[in-house]
């Protein structure tokens, strides 16, 4: 048996034990990275450590440390009430406005994710205030970040089209776009449909006072329409809801009125007010001068919790530590893989086929899951230049086909294993973090299952470019 199949079986022993024993799968694949690194590659702790994501595990904990400080303040609370009185009180465009708001930050240069670090914690704060799924409210901050992810200028239209040009491929950087666009945006379309938004619609304007529908012990009313904790289907096979537990509802604090000041309800304090500049720098600091989320957020935490140290006492035990384990530890395996060459060796395996569609579709479903564990852009690059003998034939298009593997590769990084899945995972306040997990391991697989097919059937058949 080779050392690359060897190292693929051990990752579906991993998989299955995390489920079957409960777990923590970060922890499985630390050994597993170990052990087959060692056993199996010939690698030293160095080899094997170079595939241990230090960017992400900044980005989690940095990000997570500085939303705590947001929520333990109350500042997130204004947020909220704030996105409220922008639509009106309609709750159903909510989900729409963040799915948006990161398109347009992809779209305008910000790394992926980047935005969905600065829109997510938000987001799913939201979600939680208005018992809305936070599945539903997440994969739209995804799926919006990677419906802008190809536009002409932004990070991953560049690097993909500076790919196509250098393999004297034809390439249409508008046709790149509109792909990931639309199949971002239809997918954005049925997750709302299915994961509540249509109840969301029925349930009307609210106040920005209003408890979104919640009794004052966090039980939902009946009939209010957002499935949170119900246990019904959401087309996924688990429930949309937070966890399986409605979120209690929030707490009002001494300056909490039930007018306030600006009509929210929450007065700006000198913390909040902090905060919200904090915010701001952070945005700044990533889009504007390409500085690291993680250690920019990092940073911003402990000037705020220096200053204000009683908001922030408790906010370093709220980072999603379970979640850096378990990311950290699964890309760090996916990392011993790539050092073996075993994703290599998959993708020559396919290249080789005779028939150019089957080789289409087949590269399609590697980026997918390849790219559900491991830099989306990264897979590309290796994969476009797989394609390209079978393209030089004539008998593929390659405008379509490489639209195809860019929709096949992102899509998928609503995975709780990719960088924008893990962020979503880990911002996601006052939510079963297991259940939330699975909800997010479910759909991803859904998501690499259906797409990458989906792509093929539209952009490789017809054969366009």
């Amino acid at each position: 048996m080779s050392p690359e199949l060897i190292s693929i079986l051990v990752l579906v022993v991993v998989f299955v034990i995390a489920t079957t024993r409960s777990v923590n799968m970060g922890a499985l694949a630390f050994a597993a990275a170990f052990g087959v690194g060692t056993l199996v590659a010939d690698l030293d702790a160095d080899g094997i450590f170079a595939g241990f994501p230090g960017d992400l595990f900044v980005v989690l904990v940095g990000v997570t440390y500085l939303f705590a400080i947001a929520r333990a303040n109350g500042t997130t609370d204004w947020l909220v009430h704030a996105a409220v009185r922008l639509v009106r009180g309609r709750v159903a465009l909510i989900p729409w406005v963040m799915f948006a708001l990161t398109g347009a930050l992809t779209a305008i240069g910000a790394v992926s994710p980047a935005a969905v670090a600065i829109v997510a914690p938000i987001a799913l704060s939201f979600a939680t205030r208005y018992s809305i799924s936070p599945l539903l409210m997440g994969t739209m901050v995804v799926h919006g970040a990677q419906a802008g992810g190809f536009s002409p200028i932004s990070i991953y239209g560049s690097i993909v089209n500076g790919i196509v040009e250098r393999e004297n491929l034809p390439g249409s950087e508008v046709g790149l776009f509109l792909a990931s666009l639309v199949a971002n945006l239809l997918i954005a379309a049925v997750l709302f449909a299915l994961l509540g938004g249509r109840k969301l619609w029925a349930r009307g304007a609210v106040t920005p006072d209003d408890d979104g529908g919640l009794g004052k012990g966090g039980t939902e009313h009946t009939g209010s329409g957002t499935g949170a904790g119900t246990g019904t289907g959401t087309g996924t096979g688990t429930a949309p809801g937070a966890g399986g537990t409605a979120p209690a509802a929030v707490a009002v604090r001494p300056d909490q009125g039930t007018g306030g000041t600006e009509g929210t309800g929450i007065r700006l304090n000198p913390a909040r007010t902090a905060t919200l500049v904090a915010l701001v720098a952070l945005v700044v600091a990533v889009l504007g001068f390409d500085l690291d989320a993680g250690l920019t957020a990092v940073t911003l935490a402990v000037v705020l919790s220096t200053a204000w140290p009683d908001d922030s006492r408790r906010a370093v035990g709220e980072i999603a530590w379970s979640t850096v384990l378990l990311i950290c530890g699964v890309l760090t395996y996916v990392g011993v893989l790539e050092e073996m060459g075993t994703i290599t060796w998959a993708g020559e395996g396919v290249g080789g086929i005779g028939v150019p569609l089957l080789a289409a579709v087949l590269l399609c479903y590697i980026g997918a899951i390849v790219s559900a564990f491991a830099s989306s852009v990264g897979i590309m690059g290796a994969l476009i230049p797989l394609a390209v003998p079978f393209l030089a034939q004539g008998e593929i298009g390659a405008v379509g086909m490489i639209a195809a593997l860019a929709v096949s590769a992102t899509v998928v990084d609503v995975s709780p294993f990719s960088t924008n899945g893990a962020l979503v995972l880990a911002a996601a306040p006052d939510v079963d973090r297991d259940r939330f997990f699975r909800q997010l391991m479910i759909y991803g697989g859904i998501v690499v299952a259906a797409v990458p097919a989906l792509a093929w059937l539209v952009l490789v058949v017809p054969g366009f470019g």
